[in-house]
């Protein structure tokens, strides 16, 4: 039928209705949910909406992106519901008095897309039955393949009214098939969960799952006053993350590159790399594992 959802039987689209009440306050954790045919950016709709004085708690997802955003301004894109594509708004800045919420320093916000990644790794390993590992700071793989990409924004407050706010967003690819895995300027091969051989390929409880185990693990960590250890959101990731211990090269922001041994992440998320120079706390930087 022209201009069906249900072209493609391997791909049916997401229901808002369905999504919103598992998900949606008072039976799920967020506050709202947005569902889009297509759109440009989900990072973008929550940047513009957190912008506009939206509350915590906004999930956007979208069918299809257009311009979905990569770190170092990269374009992440994939075909109509072949994947999940979703960005939530977070202000950990914001006191919850009702949920023993107190605000989480600056300092603490670096956590914010590792959690999303042990998120991603519980759900892709509870639904689709793989063993996911991540790379630091923001890549899920499976056999050494990026199956899925974390990409975090910080907004600053306007106002006491209006705290900072965090974005993050979360690609990950479900059903693209081999001709339709996106080039990575990095050189890091693409997959994606169909192609890994997963045991399961329907978005939505995919999706269900994976935004459960983002709250869970951000209340968490929020009960915990932004203490990744207190919390045990460091320990998940260390338990998840394939580049400590690795040799590894590190392309930073200003463009310089670094070689050495990661040792381990820090306190605040940073990854620890011991070189030449000694040992380096790294806050952002592309990681390439070497051999």
């Amino acid at each position: 039928m022209p201009g069906s959802p249900y072209t493609d039987l391997d791909r049916p689209p997401l229901s808002a209705a369905r999504l919103r009440r598992a998900l949606v306050a008072p039976h799920g954790p967020w506050r709202r949910l947005e569902l889009r045919a297509e759109t440009g950016s989900t990072n973008a709709d929550v940047v513009e909406a957190a912008r506009a004085g939206e509350p915590e708690g906004l999930v956007v997802v979208a069918e299809r992106q257009t311009a979905g955003r990569g770190r170092r301004g990269r374009v992440w894109q994939s075909p109509p519901q072949a994947g999940i594509a979703t960005s939530v708004l977070l202000r950990p800045g914001e006191a919850v008095p009702e949920r023993d919420w107190w605000p989480v320093p600056p300092t603490g916000y670096g956590w914010l897309p590792l959690l999303a990644g042990v998120a991603l790794v519980e759900a892709v390993a509870r639904l689709a039955e793989l063993e996911a590992r991540l790379k630091w700071p923001n890549d899920l793989l499976i056999d050494g393949a990026k199956c899925a990409g974390v990409l975090a924004e910080a907004l600053p407050g306007t106002s006491p009214a209006q705290p900072p706010a965090i974005v993050v967003g979360i690609g990950l690819n479900v059903t693209l098939r081999a001709d339709e895995l996106p080039e990575n300027p990095t050189g890091l091969p693409a997959t994606s969960l169909q192609l890994a051989g997963a045991a399961a390929t329907d978005r939505d409880p995919l999706l269900r799952a994976l935004l459960r185990s983002l709250a869970d693990w951000y209340d968490r960590w929020r009960s915990a006053g932004g203490d990744a250890e207190v919390s045990g959101l460091r320990d998940a990731y260390l338990a998840a993350c394939a580049t400590v211990g690795r040799e590894v090269r590190v392309l930073l922001p200003d463009g310089r590159q670094l070689t050495g041994t990661a040792t381990g992440v820090d306190l605040d998320g940073q990854l620890l790399v011991d070189t030449a120079d000694g040992e380096l706390r790294l806050a952002a930087g592309d990681v390439l594992h070497l051999r």
